[in-house]
């Protein structure tokens, strides 16, 4: 498996552990000792302490970038581009997200923590959009 295959697992993986750990054990501790019932927790997830709002607001920004990134993985591999700068950019994406999902949910919301935030989020999109555009001109210059 290629390293932005291994980058976009490893993704997938994060955007699991984030619910897990925030959301899922938020709830399941709630559940589990009586405090809530299952039909208790609102479906957008606003009632909370204020680290589990910013968890579930941390998971649904990498369900929202998930599928940004597989589908510039996808054009990598079906342009078959690779190479050193598409190993180092998706293994960045990665790196850059869980950084941005740490400051999320481990420090309360300032606007040094929202500018902080926003940076690692900003490298992940310019990291979409040179892998995007490798594989386009690839793409394009396999066509000519």
């Amino acid at each position: 498996m290629d390293i932005p295959t291994w980058m976009l697992l490893g993704f997938a993986g994060w955007t699991l552990l984030l619910l897990v750990v925030t959301v899922g054990i938020f709830r399941w501790t709630r559940i589990v000792t009586g405090r809530r019932r299952i039909s208790d927790f609102r479906a957008d997830g606003a009632d909370g302490a204020d680290w589990y709002l910013r968890g579930t607001r941390a998971h649904a920004n990498c369900i929202e970038n998930l599928p940004v990134f597989g589908a510039v993985v996808f054009a990598l591999q079906a342009t078959h581009t690779g190479g050193g700068l598409v190993d180092l950019l998706s293994c960045t994406v990665l790196a850059a997200r869980i950084v941005q999902s740490l400051v999320h949910v481990c420090w309360r919301v300032s606007d040094r923590t929202v500018s902080l935030r926003f940076s690692f989020y900003l490298v992940q999109a310019v990291c979409f959009i040179v892998l995007g555009a490798m594989a386009a001109s690839r793409a394009a210059g396999a066509g000519a």
